[in-house]
């Protein structure tokens, strides 16, 4: 363990087939385990309380907010922060095992993404370092809608740990579909509460700019077909993230 205590904090919901390849090596690593449970309806509770996890159960805050309460529930002051669908590598576990925590620092982690079997090492999703150990007195997770971030009291010294944080995101083309609804979704609600007006070109060539920003300056093209499929879906995510707003605003009139 490192000098320092460190809570292993998860939010989870329905995630049964997965939650214990996450677990299982956050267990040797930290000196608690903590999954934040927001309504799941299968297993998934049943499972982290039979491998030795601490489980609280809450109704969903938002991504930001419930890792936030996840962090103050936690009992150590170091909150090492891993989503359910994510699994360190057997390097990176035994460089945490080996870390010496230092006042004023947090650590990146090495995320590589699995989309249906496949890893995708360009297209705009690697590299991506994440900083998910970090002392929760001095950090929180901020950010209503799609994508959470961590804001500092002050900036951190930011360290790069070896090994890598295996994210299993899309296990299924279906998969991937209904995070796209729900990110579409999310991110018109974002853009209609900030009030900010949509030029009128915006809807029409930001989808293809996209799906060209993807597939070119992204290189998604080096992950072959995989990475055309992620291309063409980014863009229409933004198409169809434009049209929720069209159709809001028309029900709004």
């Amino acid at each position: 363990m490192a000098a320092l205590p460190i809570s292993a904090v998860v939010i989870a919901r329905d995630e049964a087939g997965q939650i214990e390849a996450c677990l299982r090596p956050l267990l040797r690593v930290a000196d608690e385990v903590l999954v934040v449970d927001s309504g799941s309806q299968d297993d998934t509770v049943e499972r982290c309380r039979h491998l030795g996890a601490r489980v609280l159960e809450t109704e969903w805050q938002g991504y930001a907010q419930t890792k936030n309460f996840g962090n103050r529930q936690a009992r150590h002051d170091w909150i090492l922060s891993v989503d359910a669908d994510e699994v360190l590598s057997e390097e990176l576990e035994e460089n945490l095992r080996k870390l010496q925590l230092q006042p004023g620092h947090a650590y990146s982690l090495d995320r590589l993404t699995n989309y249906c079997g496949r890893w995708i090492r360009h297209s705009g999703w690697y590299p991506d370092w994440k900083v998910r150990l970090f002392d929760r007195r001095t950090t929180e997770w901020t950010g209503d809608y799609v994508h959470e971030t961590l804001r500092f009291d002050r900036p951190p010294v930011i360290e790069r740990l070896a090994g890598r944080l295996y994210h299993y995101s899309y296990r299924t083309s279906g998969e991937h579909w209904a995070r796209i609804e729900r990110y579409a979704q999310l991110a018109a609600e974002e853009l209609l509460a900030s009030g900010k007006k949509v030029p009128f070109w915006k809807p029409w060539l930001s989808p293809p700019a996209r799906f060209l920003r993807t597939l070119l300056l992204k290189r998604a093209f080096l992950d072959g077909r995989a990475g055309w499929t992620i291309a063409w879906r980014n863009g229409y995510l933004v198409w169809r993230r434009y049209r929720l707003i069209s159709k809001k605003m028309k029900v709004e009139r």
